[in-house]
């Protein structure tokens, strides 16, 4: 008999709670044949990472996921054999009670934001006691053995190698999207929240002497850019010189080809955790805006991620790398640690395929996720 799961999640960050429990419910469908129910407070989100979805669908079967609209007037439903509570989000009441009113209580899972911090591996799988009978545990994605890993599809890695060795393939797919770069250019994708820093970083794109092309998926930077540019508006599409740069703003994509858009870049700036983790199982160099929180509690993890990614390059990359990163976060100018960056192009690119490497080598959270509830049972 098929373990029922169901994934409730409330859209709060635009895509990346949604592009988490989407690839999550998949995988757990694809890969660990369970009946999977995604329950969405905003299906127009879920439109975007998956556009073939119906927006105005009560329910409907996307990639043999069960998707349900989560509204405030909750329907009677028989409670699932695991339930995930992603991110902190409130579980309806009526529905708690169907957990508990089982004959065997569903376990209850709250799956909380990806972390490097030290303290993450001390509290991952910890029980939080709760009425009625009821089992809720904390579970944490992490980047170290005593986390539930990272999100990732089985043969993903050898998918992007072989992508990234047929130039064919490259071309083919970034034609399908309108992106003809010039043969020598940089190839940069750039999803990204607001950034004060993003308009000295393109002037220095825009006047190096390799020619760069910026993807621009649409989304919120797209004003920043068009300060930049001065102009009022910028539709999906367009694509503008500016000395050495070409930019273009691109439409927005399903998962697995904002995967292969990742693959085809030689740079990827991304944002939040969904496009943070792809950009690393892309295995190039990467840029991270991580999302900001109140008194800039976001820079303690920041911080914790850093020092396990820069822990086996030189100190001159180490160097360039931290300067970057930390003035992307901070909205600091980003010509001079764009400079640094670029003369340690190599050992970077090399690192961020060993690193990508290291991280696979740890179990998949989807798999983590299916053998904690065996072992529960």
């Amino acid at each position: 008999m098929r373990v029922s799961w169901d994934i409730f999640c409330s859209v709060v960050d635009n895509y990346g709670d949604i592009g988490v429990t989407w690839r999550l419910a998949r995988q757990l469908v694809a890969e660990q044949g369970c009946a999977v129910r995604l329950w969405v407070d905003d299906l127009a989100a879920f439109c975007r990472v998956c556009p073939e979805a119906d927006e105005q669908a009560a329910a409907q079967l996307q990639q043999v996921v069960e998707v349900r609209r989560w509204c405030a007037d909750w329907p009677p439903v028989a409670a699932a054999d695991v339930v995930i509570e992603a991110f902190a989000c409130q579980l309806p009441a009526a529905y708690i009670a169907a957990m508990a009113a089982r004959g065997r209580p569903s376990l209850w899972l709250n799956l909380e934001y990806l972390s490097a911090e030290d303290w993450v591996g001390g509290c991952h799988a910890l029980p939080s006691l709760q009425p009625k009978g009821l089992q809720k545990f904390f579970f944490f994605p992490g980047f170290s053995s005593d986390t539930g890993g990272l999100l990732r599809e089985a043969g993903l890695l050898e998918r992007r190698r072989a992508f990234q060795q047929d130039q064919q393939a490259r071309q083919a797919f970034l034609c399908g999207l309108g992106v003809t770069p010039q043969t020598d250019a940089r190839l940069i994708s750039l999803f990204a929240y607001e950034n004060p820093g993003l308009a000295s970083w393109l002037d220095v794109l825009a006047t190096d002497a390799q020619p760069s092309h910026l993807l621009v998926p649409e989304g919120r930077i797209v004003a920043d850019l068009l300060s930049w540019l001065q102009r009022d508006a910028l539709a999906v599409g367009t694509v503008l010189v500016r000395g050495s740069l070409t930019l273009q703003v691109l439409p927005f994509v399903s998962q697995d080809d904002y995967d292969r858009l990742l693959w085809s870049c030689d740079f990827n700036a991304v944002r939040g955790e969904d496009s943070f983790v792809r950009a690393q199982w892309a295995g190039r160099p990467l840029l991270w805006q991580i999302y900001p929180q109140a008194e800039d509690a976001h820079l303690d993890k920041l911080e914790a991620f850093l020092a396990l990614y820069v822990a086996a390059l030189s100190p001159a990359a180490t160097a360039a790398l931290l300067a970057q990163w930390r003035a992307w976060s901070s909205g600091a100018a980003m010509g001079s640690s764009w400079q640094a960056l670029l003369e340690v192009w190599p050992e970077l690119t090399a690192h961020a395929e060993n690193w990508c490497s290291q991280q696979a080598a740890q179990t998949d959270l989807a798999t983590a996720l299916a053998q904690f509830y065996r072992n529960w049972l």
